[in-house]
């Protein structure tokens, strides 16, 4: 069975390509002066700590964020990513990973708004407690799944919606699925960011071409695979996001790092990335 629970993989490979896409959206959404709503449907901690000393099987920081942490060669289009981490990191030793609430709350305007979901409870009481000060930041212990019905469309008519579920059980994957069909029938002009595992499992592996079954009206898909399948098992070997609705910036950034992370987070000769998008 696959496990992905935020905390036990912080800052790893996987963590490294959802968050470059949903910074990227972020900024680009953020341009315009009306209020935007960013709504995350499986927050976990909000931000997390690295253990240096991690033990066997918890270091996949290592082969993450660590290696894009002092890169003299990191690409322009990496900066805006490394600099909100940077933030959680002032003097320069890297301890701090921000998960994806920490991320979006830090770049949110006075006018906008963030929903976050944490159905676990000792993560949730930590989530609250971090943006307890921060009065347009709600958090709620809810799932996500269904409390995503009740907020769309937003207010504003302009939304940000970050699906990132462990899916520990295989009813994760249709889940996403009826979610998705209903939001785009609520909201279909919003930013959905599908963050999904690359594992040997059917229900993985098919999911790509099940969201596109969706018929979004504009699409775009991104793979990082760091390593080759395992002989046995689920284990992880590669992440996707699966973007609706994406903003016009995000192919060519993701044109631009995706070749330079494969090489830098590759942990065989196998690395590699894919890279899709429909936008008419």
């Amino acid at each position: 069975m696959l496990s992905y629970r935020h905390a036990f993989h912080a800052g790893n490979h996987a963590d490294v390509l959802k968050h470059v896409v949903l910074v990227e959206a972020m900024r680009y959404l953020l341009r315009k002066d009306s209020p935007l709503w960013y709504i995350d449907t499986h927050a976990g901690l909000g931000q997390y700590t690295l253990n240096p000393r991690p033990p066997a099987g918890q270091a996949e920081w290592l082969d993450g964020i660590a290696r894009l942490w002092q890169e003299p060669a990191l690409p322009a289009a990496l900066e805006p990513y490394l600099a909100r981490v940077r933030t959680l990191n002032p003097d320069g030793q890297l301890r701090r990973y921000p998960g994806s609430p920490r991320l979006a709350a830090d770049l949110l305007r006075p006018g906008d708004k963030a929903w976050l979901y944490e159905l676990l409870g000792k993560d949730f009481e930590v989530l609250q407690a971090q943006f307890r000060e921060q009065p347009q930041v709600r958090c709620t212990a809810a799932d996500g799944f269904a409390a995503l019905k009740g907020l769309l469309p937003p207010t504003p008519r302009r939304g940000l919606i970050f699906i990132d579920p462990s899916y520990e059980v295989k009813s994760d994957y249709q889940r996403l699925l009826d979610t998705l069909a209903d939001a785009l029938d609520r909201f279909a002009g919003g930013c959905y960011l599908v963050w999904y595992p690359v594992v040997q499992r059917a229900e993985a592996l098919e999911l790509p071409s099940r969201l596109l079954a969706l018929q979004p009206p504009r699409w775009l898909r991104t793979e990082l695979r760091v390593k080759s399948p395992p002989a046995e098992g689920y284990g992880l070997y590669g992440s996707g996001m699966f973007v609706i609705n994406p903003t016009w910036t995000l192919p060519g950034m993701l044109g631009e790092v995706l070749p330079w992370l494969a090489r830098r987070l590759a942990m065989d000769e196998s690395a590699t990335h894919v890279l899709q998008f429909d936008l008419p």
